[in-house]
């Protein structure tokens, strides 16, 4: 029991979804979104409000353009994708605070939530086999 406790407390301080990162962000919370995939996946398209830093980038980077103080989240592509996970090391690795969003880009724009590339905003689509979706 204590281990089930422990492994889902541990997780929990360390991950976030697409929906609580939207109510984060139209409650005002203060946090950096940081979409760590490549430059043609940030053209193609990214959650609006994001930094772009691909995880690469971050040991670099981070310390010059991040305020330490203040709480990171980041995101790749999708659950099939790991470089969120060393997006996160990175920034822990650095002593930020960072929890990664899982499900990624993918579940962010199949939830609906705002997205957008070069030229604006995206179409919003609500996929019913991931939220419920109200006629």
């Amino acid at each position: 029991m204590i281990e089930a406790l422990d492994y889902f407390r541990t997780r929990l301080a360390h991950e976030t979804d697409p929906s609580d990162v939207y109510a984060a962000q139209k409650a005002g919370d203060p946090f950096v979104l940081v979409d760590v995939r490549g430059a043609e996946a940030w053209a193609q398209g990214r959650i609006s409000g994001a930094v772009h830093m691909p995880y690469r980038e971050i040991a670099e980077r981070a310390p010059r353009e991040i305020d330490r103080g203040v709480d990171v989240v980041v995101y790749c592509w999708s659950p099939g994708c790991n470089a969120g996970q060393k997006g996160a090391l990175a920034f822990a690795e650095l002593g930020y605070r960072v929890r990664e969003m899982i499900g990624g880009y993918e579940y962010w724009v199949r939830e609906g939530q705002p997205a957008e590339n070069d030229e604006g905003p995206l179409n919003r689509v609500f996929d019913p086999t991931v939220m419920v979706v109200s006629p």
